[in-house]
């Protein structure tokens, strides 16, 4: 090594030393960025805390062990502007503000928008009480939340946690935080979440827009997103925007079991198809094909999400309250996502609606929404006859101004009337049954074998069918009729118009109506004594009796008598935390049903029918063509 070669090193580690000694930072530089190390890292602890709040949250929440203190954040009382910048980037303007709320009331409802997130955080419908008198509010502010997440670069960013601006798109209500219209009137109303040039100046032509249109008599929410100069803030490599949604649910009627066993997330996949998550159990889905709306639904009321287009996928789930919650039902939340590209896409199209779960109102909407009441869609007959038959007449008898009450037993009266020709038939099979039990009993006599059931059963048969009598007739109507009490089944406690509505001594017929409240719980029974549910009981105990006199024949299977028994004592556990209005149009049927069969009997003699009866005995039996090749087939195997 030569002498210029070591000058040459020896100069190139004198540069390189001073040039670490002159580019260190000073002792303030160090200890200036120490103290934003220190407030991020205070931030982000801040963040994990109540991340791990939350999940230990939701964990309690499934025990059934919620703590309702709230651990407070532990933030500093300054935040240097780089932790801003370092944690929202360009949003960092507007990491910073006071939430304030805009109400927006029309004829229906009365919304409120907060600047924190832009979103809707509270939404009252006007037309509508709670069970104890108060307003109908779906969601609060501290129950709720909405954001849109996306990247910058590689920060990522939700609006939740940003403050937005007012901006006034309607100048009748410029500088107004209480936006009230009415009528056939509508507005539009946006809230602005602006990017910086700098950590405090925000760029007025560059911001993230939530733009809401609303009418005055409608129930359904217009809401844009629309993007202003975003190419260089939003990741150019963005594909899609997530949606994030979630509220706990409050309670709204006077039967919380009930109301939760009707609480859960509806959807419709992009074919048309409803679907939802268990209304018994916690439940959740990963949905991996596109979805058209995604829906928070009460007993009576729903908050539902709708795209213009349609989500590409949605995660969705329901998280159940423990047992000593009185005052909410679910935790719902739901995220969901669409497509997006930075560079070509300026707004995103979507609905919120908040209203009653009323059908003629939800299907005006052709969105499917009307699916989420329970009318008995997966058995075609059940839904045919509420969609047809019974939401039309109950729809027409509304328009008298009637009380409901009435209103259940003209709809009552009207099926028996529809129904009466099964009933007549049902009727006149049981007659001839009772007529030709003496019969019937002295062929018993004859067999009174175990080993000869085969052969009574035969000659039985064959009375009935000299007789001229269908043992089956009866029972034909019976199943004729079945289609009917389920679909009255779904109808009743699904039907918001029973909602709130007196009618003698139940002040709810949408509810249970209790005459005794007692001070203990009765298993399978309940805390109450519901007089509509009682009279149900003692009326269908009634029928059973009067049912089994007429078709008694004495070859009941043995135990069958005390089941048909037993049966209307468990419906009576069953049905006494019921709607009223069920137990009272069962009422109402069981009691028809005696008035049709007195009228019945009136009418029909009884001696000319057993006279008949036996005419029928002595003509002589026509053969079906079934039997005839059944008879040829046996001769000929006997002569083989």
């Amino acid at each position: 090594m030569n002498k210029n070669t070591i000058i040459g090193l020896v100069l190139i580690f004198a540069i390189m030393v001073g040039y670490t000694i002159l580019m260190s930072p000073s002792k303030e530089e160090l200890e200036s960025k120490k103290r934003a190390q220190d407030s991020i890292e205070i931030v982000q602890r801040s963040l994990n805390d109540s991340a791990k709040a939350l999940q230990l949250r939701q964990e309690q929440l499934k025990a059934g062990t919620e703590s309702l203190t709230v651990v407070p954040e532990t933030t500093p009382d300054v935040i240097p502007a780089e932790v801003y910048r370092s944690v929202y980037g360009p949003f960092a303007p507007s990491a910073q503000g006071i939430d304030q709320d805009y109400v927006i009331e029309t004829d229906l409802l009365k919304i409120t928008i907060s600047s924190l997130g832009g979103r809707i955080s509270q939404v009252e419908l006007k037309e509508y009480k709670t069970f104890d008198g108060k307003p109908t509010t779906l969601f609060i502010p501290d129950s709720s939340a909405f954001g849109i997440a996306f990247f910058t670069d590689v920060r990522p960013v939700s609006t939740e946690k940003l403050y937005f601006a007012p901006h006034w798109i309607d100048s009748r209500f410029e500088g107004s935080d209480n936006l009230v219209i009415t009528g056939e009137d509508s507005l539009r109303f946006s809230m602005r979440l602006y990017a910086g040039v700098s950590d405090s100046v925000i760029s007025p032509d560059k911001y993230i827009e939530f733009a809401y249109t609303v009418r005055a008599d409608n129930y359904m929410i217009d809401f844009d997103v629309n993007f202003s100069n975003m190419e260089g803030i939003i990741a150019p490599n963005t594909k899609e925007m997530n949606i994030n949604w979630a509220a706990r649910l409050i309670r709204q009627e006077k039967s919380l079991e009930n109301e939760k066993l009707n609480t859960t997330v509806h959807f419709r996949h992009s074919d048309g198809e409803v679907d939802y998550l268990s209304e018994r159990k916690d439940d959740s889905k990963n949905i991996n094909t596109r979805v058209k709306w995604v829906s928070f639904k009460q007993q009576f009321f729903s908050g539902t999400l709708i795209a213009d287009e349609l989500f590409q996928n949605a995660e969705i789930a329901k998280v159940g309250e423990p047992e000593k919650e009185t005052k909410y039902l679910e935790q719902m939340t739901a995220t969901l996502s669409l497509p997006f590209n930075p560079m070509v896409d300026k707004s995103l199209g979507m609905q919120f609606y908040y209203g009653p779960n009323k059908y003629n109102l939800m299907r005006k909407y052709k969105l499917d929404l009307e699916r989420q009441i329970p009318l008995g869609w997966s058995f075609f007959l059940m839904q045919w006859i509420n969609r047809f038959a019974v939401i039309p007449v109950f729809n027409f008898l509304e328009g008298f101004d009637i009380n409901y009450g009435i209103i259940i037993l003209i709809l009552t009266i009207l099926l028996k009337i529809v129904l009466f020709p099964i009933a007549y038939k049902t009727y006149m099979s049981s007659a001839k049954m009772k007529l030709l039990k003496p019969e019937i009993d002295e062929i018993g006599s004859k067999f009174p074998k175990k080993e000869d059931a085969m052969k009574k059963q035969q000659a039985v048969m064959s009375l009935y069918k000299k007789a001229g009598v269908n043992p089956m007739a009866g029972c034909v109507p019976m199943l004729l009729q079945f289609p009917i009490l389920l679909a009255m089944f779904r109808f009743f406690p699904a039907s918001i118009e029973l909602r709130q509505q007196a009618f003698l001594w139940a002040d709810d017929l949408s509810s249970y109506d209790s005459v005794l409240d007692l001070p203990f719980t009765i298993p399978f029974y309940g805390d109450h004594v519901s007089l509509f549910t009682l009279l149900m009981t003692i009326s269908t105990i009634i029928y059973t009796k009067m049912n089994n006199d007429m078709m008694s024949t004495g070859n009941q299977m043995p135990g069958m008598k005390t089941m048909m028994y037993m049966m209307p004592i468990m419906f009576l556990g069953f049905f006494n935390s019921f709607a009223s209005g069920l137990s009272y149009y069962y009422l109402l049927a069981n009691l028809l049903t005696f008035a049709q069969m007195f009228f019945i009997r009136r009418f029909v003699d009884e001696d000319k029918l057993h006279a008949r009866i036996q005419e029928n005995k002595k003509k002589p039996v026509k053969k079906s063509n079934f039997q005839k090749r059944l008879e040829e087939l046996s001769k000929n195997q006997g002569k083989k």
